[in-house]
Formats: C-alpha cells, structure tokens, sequence
C-alpha cells in the first residue's frame, strides 16, 4: 500500500458519529480492502487491511467477539 493511495483515498466517518470528534475514518482501497485512520490526526500513520482481513474485523464485530 503506498503513501500515494493513501492520500488519494476518499475518506468518510460514519453516519452515526458522535460528531466530537472522537471518531476514525475509513477509506475503500483500490484491491478491495480498507484503511482506517483517527479524524483528528489524519496525518498520521493508517491502518491497511486486506479485503480477507476487514471482512473477518467486521464480521467479529457483528458477531460480539469485541464486546
């Protein structure tokens, strides 16, 4: 993943935020995947997870596995 698409990327927070700005953003990736990154400091580094890897965090978060 480079730095380029990473800047390039359309970011959104989702339409539940709380609106204090404790929120992240999430970005669709080109191979399908996803990155993710904390609204007030945009600028710093991103999580990146593969189509595989966002597909298991949201399906375990569905499912309570982080409750």
């Amino acid at each position: 993943m480079g730095d380029q698409e990473l800047a390039a990327a359309t970011w959104r927070k989702s339409r539940s935020s709380a609106g204090n700005g404790n929120c992240v953003e999430v970005a669709c990736l080109g191979d399908g995947g996803r990155a993710v990154r904390d609204s007030k400091s945009p600028d710093r580094p991103k999580l990146v997870f593969t189509a595989g890897e966002w597909a298991a965090l949201v399906a375990g978060v569905k499912d309570g596995e982080f409750d």
